[in-house]
C-alpha cells in the first residue's frame, strides 16, 4: 500500500518554489528591461493581437489611467503603435510593432539564458526530472 500524497502539501511546496523562481527571474537584471506593466502589455498584444487600451486595462486588472501611462511609455519607445479602429473611428487600436516583438523576443531569450546558466549546475537526472515536470506545471497554471 502506498502513502497518499496530500495535494495541499504539494500546493504549498510548488507555491514556495515557483514563487522564489519567479522573484529571482524578475530581480535579475536584463539589458533594456521593461517594467512589469510594460512587459505584461506587450505580452498581451503579442499573444492576443491588436486591442484597445481599455481592454488591456481590464485584462491586466489595472486602472485605465495606469494603463495609459504604460502605453505612452511603450509608444514613445516605438514598441507599440496606435491606429483608428476601422469599425469605430472613436476607438484606438493598439498594435505591437516589429521593434516591440524584437524586445519581447530578446527579453525571453535573456531569461532563458539565465535559467540555462543556472541549470548547468544540475545533474542529467535532475534536468530530466525538471523536463518531465514542466508540462505538468504548465497544465496546473492553465487550471488556475
Amino acid at each position: 500500500m502506498t502513502d497518499e500524497i496530500d495535494p495541499e502539501q504539494v500546493a504549498a511546496a510548488l507555491a514556495l518554489s515557483v514563487g522564489l523562481l519567479r522573484r529571482r527571474l524578475r530581480s535579475a537584471p536584463v539589458d533594456g528591461e521593461l517594467t512589469l506593466p510594460e512587459s505584461a502589455a506587450l505580452s498581451r498584444l503579442d499573444r492576443g493581437g491588436p486591442t484597445t487600451a481599455a481592454a488591456l486595462a481590464r485584462t491586466e486588472q489595472i486602472t485605465p489611467q495606469s494603463m495609459g501611462v504604460t502605453l505612452a511609455a511603450l509608444e514613445a519607445r516605438g514598441l507599440i503603435e496606435r491606429a483608428p479602429d476601422p469599425e469605430d473611428g472613436r476607438r484606438v487600436i493598439l498594435t505591437l510593432t516589429e521593434t516591440g516583438r524584437a524586445v519581447l523576443r530578446d527579453r525571453r531569450s535573456a531569461r532563458t539564458r539565465q535559467l540555462a546558466e543556472a541549470l548547468a549546475a544540475f545533474t542529467p537526472e535532475e534536468l530530466e526530472q525538471l523536463l518531465v515536470a514542466a508540462p505538468l506545471i504548465e497544465r496546473l497554471a492553465e487550471r488556475l
